[in-house]
């Protein structure tokens, strides 16, 4: 399916966003003036994350996240989402309405779909290579680290998945938008496996909110919400978290990114102290 809008006339030229290090990004107009978005992935060491997201896209028909309408290569046309993140609402509305929207999203995004599961997405065990590449670096130089607990936790989780399902990957504050359609998820990776994992990055957000992701009363809280969404227990949600933590702390390791990491791992203790009373 080949990507199709409008480029006659000064008022149709594709409207430059945003370029990310995935991806430049247009506003365009569809042949019938509807508005659309059109992401140009870039060539980077990671773009079969976002392939595997359109695959994703695909398969939810547009329940729940924008619908992916036609595909081009390495692009891709989407849906118009809207302009409104569910950061703004966090900021005029307060941290439990995001929390609560981001619930809603999340029932949406784990309703069953209609057809087979894509064989593209990327298995849930492969995703964590890189915590237990470090777990095994830590636990062979005799450092009892973080990373270490937080494997066994993984492994444990990926042994006894509470289901498996597609997930979206990479579900946060900027990848939830208030549109023509309500509220929907952009921006996948397209990952398989427990719906506990969608949950996880939650707490970790927003990026410049410390203050929030640190805080043992909004842990809580968020367990308490996405627990009863995914019809988990909050101390598997936690346990999600804590391993989600330390992968994305592995891979800010990897990258030499020591502030990233070291922050990372700030709030993977501080959901694993909130596990402890669970």
């Amino acid at each position: 399916m080949r990507l199709s809008f409008r480029r006659a006339g000064r008022s149709a030229r594709p409207n430059f966003i945003a370029e990310t290090f995935s991806s430049r990004i247009w506003k365009v107009r569809r042949e019938d003036g509807s508005p659309a978005i059109v992401k140009a992935l870039k060539p980077f060491d990671d773009v079969a994350d976002e392939l595997r997201g359109e695959h994703y896209l695909a398969w939810r028909r547009g329940d729940g996240a924008v619908r992916l309408l036609g595909r081009d290569g390495h692009s891709m046309l989407l849906e118009y989402a809207g302009e409104t993140l569910l950061q703004q609402v966090l900021g005029e509305q307060g941290d439990n309405a995001a929390t609560a929207i981001a619930a809603d999203v999340m029932a949406k995004l784990f309703s069953p779909g209609k057809d087979p599961f894509p064989a593209e997405l990327h298995p849930l065990r492969e995703r964590f290579a890189s915590l237990f590449r470090k777990a095994a670096s830590d636990r062979d130089g005799g450092h009892d680290s973080l990373y270490v607990e937080a494997a066994q936790i993984a492994d444990r989780l990926l042994a006894d998945p509470h289901d498996i399902m597609p997930l979206h990957g990479d579900l946060h504050h900027d990848n939830i938008l208030h549109g023509p359609r309500g509220r929907l998820a952009i921006d996948p990776k397209g990952v398989l496996g427990d719906p506990g994992f969608d949950a996880a990055n939650m707490f970790y957000n927003p990026l410049d909110r410390d203050d929030l992701c640190l805080d043992p009363e909004r842990i809580a809280d968020m367990a308490e919400v996405f627990a009863k969404t995914l019809g988990q227990a909050p101390s598997a949600i936690l346990d999600h978290g804590i391993a989600y933590g330390c992968l994305s702390a592995s891979w800010h390791h990897e990258d030499d990114n020591a502030l990233e990491e070291n922050r990372e791992l700030s709030i993977a203790a501080a959901v694993r102290a909130v596990r402890s009373n669970f």
